[in-house]
């Protein structure tokens, strides 16, 4: 298993000085999330041969190693152009990973939850291109629905991935986007069970259940408006039941990715960072037998 840092609430810090805070706070992985220096969301990388250097150097300096990237493109939205793009882009991430030395690229489904059909087309289309690329570096591609994406379902989600029937094409779960998951149910475990052998990268943080209260959880206007809420919390601030995750991930011996992926707590990031270490090491290796930390 390893534990990464989505160094999100670190963006403003210059790579080097990110290491060094991700080392600090005792980490050993990092899964390094769109940031405007290096892969920013929606946009061709911002990376050179010396930026790539001077990351490199960061990592080796202080041990820590990258688990992962999350490169974001409209890989699946619903214009052609925008789809175009995002393939030329994705090229770019692929070089990028290679020189980093990085085996894993997770990513997110995208598109329009308004435009289903329509953008899983544009998503068929992109990984016809990019399956080759894919294969002939070796790397493994999670991916997870989001909020708004084309798939929102967790087990929509899983059966899409299976339906490619690649060994290095598995399925991020991010709790929180759990209750978009299952239409406000929030059985965690019946979702991960479904997911099976896919589950390969999980991220960490807690969210509120949109559907509570009869969906008056949020009062949004104009009533009825098109919009899609959730967060990314401490452990024990929002909904999740956390005693049914991590006792499922044990029973699953779930052995990928972990990334502690809160973003909401900037004004305190240095203590929650290190309470979701904490938290994650307590639950999934001092409880979990036979599991071995990297």
């Amino acid at each position: 298993m390893k534990i990464a840092l989505d160094p999100y609430m670190y963006r403003h810090l210059p790579i080097p000085k990110m290491v060094d805070k991700v080392a600090e706070l005792g980490y050993n992985y990092i899964e390094l999330s769109p940031r405007d220096d290096f892969m920013p969301f929606y946009k061709y990388p911002r990376v050179d041969k010396a930026r790539i250097k001077e990351f490199k150097k960061a990592l080796s300096d202080t041990g820590v190693q990258l688990s992962s990237l999350l490169p974001m493109q409209h890989w699946a939205g619903p214009d052609e152009e925008d789809r175009e793009a995002a393939v030329r882009n994705w090229k770019r991430v692929i070089e990028i990973a290679v020189e980093m030395d990085v085996q894993v690229l997770n990513t997110e489904f995208t598109g329009h939850n308004d435009k289903p059909y329509k953008c899983e087309q544009m998503f068929m289309r992109s990984m016809e291109e990019l399956i080759p690329l894919f294969e002939k570096e070796g790397l493994e591609i999670h991916i997870q629905a989001h909020p708004f994406d084309f798939i929102e379902r967790n087990n929509d989600a899983v059966d899409l991935i299976r339906g490619f029937d690649k060994d290095w094409l598995g399925y991020f779960y991010a709790v929180p986007h759990t209750f978009f998951y299952d239409d406000g149910k929030g059985d965690i475990a019946a979702m991960l069970d479904y997911a099976g052998d896919k589950l390969k990268h999980i991220n960490i943080a807690d969210t509120y259940n949109h559907k509570a209260s009869s969906c008056l959880r949020y009062v949004v206007n104009p009533p009825g408006v098109h919009a899609t809420v959730h967060q990314h919390l401490d452990i024990g601030k929002g909904d999740i039941d956390w005693d049914v995750l991590f006792s499922k991930l044990r029973e699953l011996k779930f052995d990928g990715i972990v990334t502690a992926a809160v973003f909401g707590e900037e004004h305190r990031a240095d203590e929650s960072s290190r309470f979701m270490l904490k938290r994650i090491t307590e639950e999934l290796v001092d409880k979990n037998v036979g599991v071995v930390v990297e």
